[in-house]
């Protein structure tokens, strides 16, 4: 986001304790708050606005009208090796899938790979955030989510399948190779953010209304019919992704989680692999960096611009907005100050 009269920088400390203020104030514990104050600043801080700044006064909705219970942990259902299912019993997602990373590294320890599914949880925001957590640990991670029906399959016009975020993280030197992707085109939180900065989408993500592809982010989210990517491929994958997590938690599917107001009681799935336990864990290292070091060799369509991998760019932006502030909308901004 670019320092104009509409936006402001504000510095993380500052983020994070309004944050915090308004979290205690609906229900939180001081523990609870300062966790996902952590989150909510953090997305933030890594320019993931959607899932950060912009989305918190829509969390603080859902928890007031009481589809998010700010006190609910999960807990454990069913237990078969390294293989666990969980309840989420409606708690904070950030939260729950939080604790379900942590479980799932702590059963890779033991077991080589883990895997912890949640049943009735709530919207995680940004999944990448997952990644992260496991990667900067040293463990291969793969997560996914269900949602809303807020994509229509390949070929029809109506919503029936969601967008089912996909995250793969690696660890990478000291930081992490993290792709974090919904099923459409376009997350609907970054439309929104577009839309907000009336800004166009850098490639078409949807139909419009007349069943024209369009770069129109509001033309999109008034329509409700996101391009999915790959188009069927994507549509396909959607499906199956659903489908896992759905028999994986023994939790809701798609279909079944009727309202993208609240978007509540979904089904993850979370996945650790140790690759410290692995006979050539020596020369991985090396591996990635030749890998790495091949893609950037990469000839760029426009010589300004760098061919990076998945979030390599994130590690810079992150340290910029610590330093000089994160970049919000003044109007954003002003909301949060008010709840």
């Amino acid at each position: 986001m670019a320092d104009t009269e509409h936006n402001i920088r504000i510095p993380f400390n500052k983020m994070k304790s309004e944050f915090f203020r308004i979290l205690l104030s609906t229900g939180f514990s001081d523990e609870k708050a300062e966790k996902c104050a952590e989150i909510f600043t953090m997305n933030s801080v890594d320019g993931v606005n959607s899932h950060g700044i912009n989305r918190f006064p829509r969390f603080i909705k859902n928890t007031i009208e009481g589809y998010i219970n700010p006190e609910a942990v999960p807990s454990l259902v069913h237990r078969l090796g390294s293989l666990e299912q969980w309840d989420g019993n409606l708690g904070p997602g950030p939260l729950n899938a939080t604790f379900a990373t942590d479980r799932a590294v702590e059963l890779a320890l033991e077991n080589g790979i883990g895997m912890v599914s949640l049943a009735n949880t709530n919207h995680w925001m940004r999944g990448g955030t997952y990644g992260w957590q496991a990667a900067k640990k040293g463990f291969v991670f793969i997560c996914w989510t269900n949602t809303c029906p807020n994509m229509p399959a390949w070929g029809a016009t109506d919503p029936r399948i969601g967008n089912n975020p996909f995250v793969i993280a690696v660890p990478f030197q000291d930081e992490a190779i993290v792709l974090d992707f919904a099923m459409s085109q376009y997350s609907y939180g970054k439309m929104e953010s577009l839309s907000n900065e009336g800004r166009e989408l850098p490639y078409p993500g949807g139909f419009n209304n007349n069943g024209e592809l369009t770069t129109n982010p509001e033309e999109i989210l008034e329509s409700w019919r996101v391009l999915p990517i790959g188009y069927w491929k994507g549509a396909g994958l959607s499906l199956l992704l659903d489908i896992l997590a759905t028999i994986l938690s023994g939790g809701r599917s798609t279909h079944q989680i009727n309202s993208c107001n609240s978007e509540y009681s979904v089904s993850q799935v979370f996945i650790a692999i140790n690759i410290k336990s692995l006979h050539n864990f020596p020369a991985i290292d090396n591996s990635i960096n030749q890998i790495i070091e091949d893609l950037h060799k990469s000839t760029p369509e426009n010589p300004s611009s760098k061919i990076r991998y998945p979030g390599e760019n994130v590690v810079k932006l992150r340290n910029e907005n610590l330093k000089n502030g994160i970049p919000v909308n003044k109007e954003n901004w002003e909301k949060i100050l008010s709840l």
